[in-house]
C-alpha cells in the first residue's frame, strides 16, 4: 500500500474514532442519575411497631418501591464498549474507503509511468469500471491526452517520412543533371533549366513546410485587423480567375452575406486561395467553381463548390492532413498535399473551422467558417 492509502486510512479512522468517542461520552454523561438519589424519604405515616419491637413486614404483594425505597445501584461501566465497537467498525470502514480511492490513483500513476516510458497505447478508462466521480473523469482526461499524444507522434513520424520522400526525388534529379553536365557539356543549358525547376520545387516545399510549422506552433505575430470577407474573396477570385480561364474553368461569385470580422488578412488570403486553386485544379474543362457567402448565427462562412470528381467519404477528413493527396492526386503527382493542411491551421488560428463534403451531382464543397466580429 502506498502513502496515499495510509493517509486516507488514518484520517478516516481517526474521524470515526473521535465520533465514536463523542457518542460514548454523551451516552455516559446523559445516563440516569442513580448514584446521587440519596437516602429514601420516610413515609408520611410511620407504621406502628411490631410486637417484638421490629418493624412489621410489608403486606403481601407490597414492594419497597411503593414506600420510596430503591434497590442498591448497579455499577455503571465507562463508555468502553461503544468506543471499542465504534473503533472496530471505523477501522474496517476506513480501510475499505482508503483502498477504494488509492486503487484508482495507483492505476493512474502506473498509466502515467507507462506513457512517459513511450507506451502511447496505454489507456485507463476500462480499469475505472463503472465509476462516476472525479477520478473517473480524470481517467477519461488521461485517455484523451494519450490519444492526442499518439496522434501527434504518429503525425510527426508520417511528416518526417513524407518530407524525406518528397525531397529524395528532386535531389536525385539534381544529382543526375549534374552528372550529365559533366559527361555532356553540350546539354548544359537543358540541365540548368532542369536544375532551376527542381530547386524551385524544393524551395516551395520548404516554404510551405515552414509556414505549416509556424502555424501549428503558434509562432509569429498575428496582424489582426477588421476586414470585409466578401472583399477579400472577390480579390482572390479575380487573381485566380486568370489561371482558371486558361484552364477553361469559370469562377462564379455569389457574395453579399458575409459581415465584418477580425483576422490576419495575409493568412486568410492564403487559406482561401489554397481552397479556390484546388477547386479550379480539379474542375473539368468548361466547368465552373461557385463561391458564395452566408451567415449562420454568429459565424460567417464561405462555400467553394466545384464539379470535379469529388472525394471518397472515408477521405473527407484526411484531405486536411499534411501530405495527403488522395489516390487520384497521388498518381498524377499533383502538389505536395500541404495546401489544405495550411488552410486548416489558419482557420484554427482564427478560431474557425473548415470542412468538406461531397456535392450532390458530383463535385466537392469546402466550407470555411469564421466567427463574426
Amino acid at each position: 500500500m502506498g502513502r496515499l492509502f495510509w493517509k486516507f486510512f488514518l484520517v478516516f479512522w481517526l474521524a470515526q474514532v473521535v465520533t465514536s468517542l463523542g457518542v460514548g461520552v454523551a451516552i455516559w454523561a446523559l445516563r440516569p442519575n442513580q448514584f446521587e438519589a440519596g437516602p429514601p424519604a420516610p413515609p408520611p405515616f410511620a407504621p406502628p411497631p411490631g410486637i417484638d419491637g421490629h418493624p412489621p413486614l410489608p403486606p403481601h404483594g407490597d414492594s419497597p418501591l411503593r414506600h420510596g425505597h430503591l434497590p442498591p445501584p448497579r455499577p455503571f461501566l465507562p463508555p468502553l464498549m461503544p468506543l471499542l465497537a465504534g473503533s472496530v467498525v471505523s477501522l474496517i470502514f476506513a480501510a475499505l474507503l482508503a483502498w477504494y480511492f488509492a486503487r484508482s490513483i495507483r492505476g493512474l500513476r502506473t498509466a502515467f509511468e507507462a506513457l512517459a516510458g513511450g507506451r502511447l497505447e496505454t489507456r485507463i478508462g476500462r480499469s475505472m469500471g463503472r465509476r462516476r466521480d472525479e477520478l473517473a473523469d480524470l481517467g477519461a482526461d488521461f485517455d484523451r491526452m494519450a490519444d492526442r499524444l499518439q496522434a501527434l507522434m504518429d503525425g510527426q513520424r508520417r511528416l518526417l517520412h513524407d518530407v524525406s520522400h518528397e525531397l529524395r526525388s528532386p535531389l536525385a534529379r539534381l544529382q543526375a543533371a549534374a552528372d550529365l553536365m559533366r559527361q555532356q557539356p553540350e546539354r548544359a543549358a537543358e540541365m540548368l533549366e532542369r536544375i532551376e525547376r527542381d530547386t524551385g520545387r524544393m524551395d516551395r516545399l520548404v516554404g510551405e513546410l515552414l509556414t505549416l510549422a509556424r502555424l501549428d506552433a503558434g509562432v509569429g505575430d498575428d496582424r489582426m485587423e477588421s476586414l470585409d470577407l466578401d472583399e477579400l474573396v472577390a480579390e482572390i477570385a479575380e487573381d485566380v480567375g486568370v489561371e482558371a480561364e486558361a484552364q477553361g474553368v469559370g469562377v462564379q461569385l455569389a457574395l453579399g452575406a458575409a459581415s465584418k470580422l477580425r483576422g490576419d488578412a495575409d493568412l486568410l488570403r492564403r487559406a482561401l486561395e489554397n481552397v479556390l486553386r484546388n477547386a479550379v485544379k480539379h474542375s473539368p474543362w468548361g466547368g465552373s467553381v461557385e463561391v458564395c457567402s452566408r451567415v449562420d448565427a454568429d459565424v460567417c462562412c464561405i462555400d467553394v463548390a466545384d464539379r470535379g470528381p469529388g472525394v471518397a467519404d472515408a477521405e473527407l477528413a484526411s484531405i486536411f492532413e499534411p501530405f495527403y493527396r488522395g489516390v487520384g492526386a497521388a498518381h498524377r503527382g499533383e502538389g505536395y498535399g500541404l495546401g489544405l493542411a495550411i488552410t486548416k491551421s489558419v482557420m484554427q488560428r482564427h478560431r474557425g473551422t473548415v470542412v468538406a463534403r461531397n456535392r450532390s451531382g458530383g463535385g466537392l464543397v469546402v466550407s470555411l467558417c469564421l466567427p463574426r466580429g
